[in-house]
């Protein structure tokens, strides 16, 4: 059996700048862009990994949802506790600094961690945490 990751679904509440963001700042591609029930969805991803996308999507992106359900999701989303992506690369300090004049929110400078990544952590426009790690060795 052979499973892999195909796509997750990532919370944004204004996909111009979040699209900004991950294209600009982390160099993905746009792959696909659509509008429904009055919400939209943007696939995002790497150009070295074409087989996994992010899909960036409204928050609460359930038309049954209830106001109060809807107002929490909000919530949570502007305190950047929804979600959060770890993604790697061969070069975090380069990364870092790259990402970094973009002017994105720094939560984390690069630093070596005791479980064996040296990594960085920014918040995407919507609070979102993304961590960029290189493996150490």
């Amino acid at each position: 059996m052979d499973v892999k990751l195909q796509n997750c679904f990532l919370s944004v509440d204004d996909h111009e700048k979040a699209i900004a963001f991950y294209r600009d700042a982390l160099g993905w591609e746009v792959r696909n862009d659509v509008s429904a029930y009055g919400m939209r969805w943007t696939t995002m991803g790497s150009p070295s990994q074409p087989d996994v996308s992010v899909v960036l999507e409204p928050p609460a992106a359930d038309p049954g949802i209830s106001p109060s359900d809807r107002e929490a999701i909000s919530d949570l989303l502007a305190k950047g506790l929804l979600a959060r992506l770890n993604l790697t690369t061969a070069d975090v300090d380069g990364t870092f600094e790259h990402v970094q004049a973009t002017g994105a929110e720094v939560v984390q400078e690069p630093m070596d961690q005791p479980y064996g990544v040296r990594d960085c952590a920014f918040r995407d426009p919507a609070g979102n945490l993304i961590r960029i790690n290189q493996p150490r060795g």
